[in-house]
């Protein structure tokens, strides 16, 4: 990968909708190279797709929540906690930590009152669960803009 690659990287980051032309004028090629290295960078698994940010309260999800799960630390038990948080559309981001938490959500709902329903009904319900911790986010202070790649 080199500094063109980077910098297609860095503009498609920050707009996924750019035209390949417009594309091509900012990273200094023409479109037709530029599209090939768009290309060859999504074949090899670098860029792996395009997604729209949406605002969480235009679609009733502003209320997000940190929760940390302590789930027994058995092979089975944590193969099936996986696989039902894969059935929980509230669960928006979950990810598998070295140490305590074993485990790290985050999930938005509509309010307060539809977290302890998702808490009750769904969460303290997962097998193999021995803990569950929550950390309402009081405000988002860096927006994710994506990775940075290099200079």
């Amino acid at each position: 990968m080199d500094a063109i690659d980077r910098n297609i990287l860095r503009e498609l980051q920050a707009d996924g909708r750019l035209t390949i032309q417009e594309l091509a004028h900012r990273v200094g090629l023409t479109p037709s190279p530029c599209m090939r290295r768009v290309r060859q960078l999504e074949q090899d698994g670098v860029i792996q797709g395009y997604r729209a940010v949406i605002d969480p309260e235009a679609v009733g999800r502003s209320f997000e929540v940190l929760v940390s799960i302590e789930v027994k630390r058995d092979r089975e038990a944590v193969e099936a906690f996986e696989a039902a948080l894969q059935d929980i559309p509230d669960v928006i981001e979950a990810y598998r930590l070295f140490g305590s938490p074993g485990c790290l959500l985050r999930i938005a709902v509509a309010d307060l009152a539809a977290y302890e329903r998702l808490w009750i009904e769904r969460l303290t319900t997962l097998s193999g669960i021995t803990e569950v911790n929550s950390q309402i986010i009081m405000k988002r202070v860096k927006e994710p803009k994506g990775l940075p790649v290099g200079p």
